[in-house]
């Protein structure tokens, strides 16, 4: 923790931020994250992970949080450096989201739905189109550059993955600025709104993809998941809304397997990143194999207003 420490404080005194500030240190999986307390005011500080650069432009990040903070879902941005040091200001009394908290916080589910529905509506000039078949392409050469070993049935799985991308291809989608990274700690819920954090991954996409990437992440039963659609929507879902949610479920899983493997092969200390992707791969096959998901796979491939 000191070593951690005495990077906070030499990144604040590059900033200018005051060198006496109390830091606490925040969560974060990759980056390190300190609360600084100011005498009259307090910020975050987020400093980069290591490898980072490798897969996260942080010139389109700073773009896309400015947005999203003019939208009125995430912080004020205050600096962001070229090399991923990044100052926003810090929400007062907030809970940070967890499965645990959206399962028993009143309401929290239905807050995530209308900041999602609020960042999508409201975003303006998202740079990134986020494409999850190159992100797959993308993250499959980080890890051969790094002689990475796959999961067994890795490519298999992607090789299935063809229906999905057929029938998303199929029809128009509605592409928004979306956060794309919805971890459950990315949310901060002051019991009136929900803030999302941490815009690494953003930018345009189906926004259907939030709220599926949630629902993994929250750890969401079936009647979140219809919480969370019917908030969103207001009671209105489309079989085509609802299918698409469903099988980027599956995809969010496939996709971020290849990100806990880059981990993994990186060093980063803080989890079992191997133990991570074959979790989150496992649980993609389960629901690809799934009579259900056959079923909103044929929804989306027929299209709206089915």
């Amino acid at each position: 923790m000191s070593d951690e420490l005495a990077k906070a404080r030499a990144a604040l005194a590059d900033l200018g931020l005051p060198g006496d500030a109390r830091l606490r240190r925040l969560g974060g999986l990759t980056n390190l994250v300190f609360e600084v307390a100011g005498e009259r005011e307090s910020w975050c500080l987020r400093l980069p992970g290591k490898g980072t650069e490798d897969y996260i432009d942080r010139r389109v990040e700073a773009t896309n949080a400015r947005a999203a903070a003019e939208a009125g879902v995430a912080p004020a941005l205050i600096h962001a450096g070229a090399d991923g040091v990044t100052v926003t200001r810090l929400i007062e009394d907030t809970v940070t989201m967890s499965p645990e908290g959206f399962r028993s916080i009143e309401g929290a589910v239905e807050r995530a739905a209308r900041a999602l529905r609020q960042l999508h509506a409201e975003a303006r000039g998202f740079e990134f189109r986020f494409e999850l078949f190159a992100m797959i392409d993308q993250y499959l050469e980080v890890l051969a550059q790094r002689g990475a070993v796959l999961p067994d049935g890795y490519h298999q799985v992607v090789a299935e993955s063809g229906a999905v991308r057929e029938a998303l291809t199929r029809h128009e989608l509605p592409l928004t600025a979306c956060h794309c990274d919805p971890l459950c700690e990315n949310f901060l819920d002051d019991g009136r709104k929900m803030w999302i954090v941490d815009w690494e991954y953003s930018g345009v996409n189906d926004p259907m993809w939030d709220l599926g990437d949630l629902s993994v992440e929250g750890e969401f039963d079936p009647a979140m998941d219809e919480r969370l659609l019917a908030a969103y929507f207001d009671g209105r879902i489309d079989d085509f809304d609802r299918g698409r949610m469903v099988i980027y479920k599956a995809m969010c899983d496939l996709l971020w397997t290849l990100w806990g493997l880059i981990q993994h092969t990186d060093g980063n200390p803080a989890d079992d990143f191997w133990a991570y992707a074959i979790r989150r791969f496992e649980r993609c096959r389960r629901l690809m194999d799934s009579p259900g998901f056959r079923d909103q796979l044929r929804a989306v491939h027929a299209g709206p207003g089915r």
